[in-house]
């Protein structure tokens, strides 16, 4: 899975931490999902979108299979 979170992030000039605090989760968690090692619970999933008020499947695509 791909995403637009580190993108996302930087847009709003958010750390790492900044981001963790508003998400209710850890700073290495988001650094984990930034570089694709951590897929988020769906729960989080949801909580992500919200703070950037996008649908989910606008911040993460899975791997094209070409």
């Amino acid at each position: 899975m791909t995403n637009r979170l580190r993108v996302l992030r930087a847009e709003r000039q958010w750390s790492q931490a900044e981001l963790a605090e508003r998400l209710g989760v850890s700073r290495q968690t988001v650094n984990a999902i930034e570089t694709g090692k951590y897929d988020p619970s769906l729960p989080l999933a949801f909580r992500i979108a919200k703070v950037f008020q996008q649908r989910i499947e606008e911040i993460f695509q899975p791997h094209s299979e070409s």
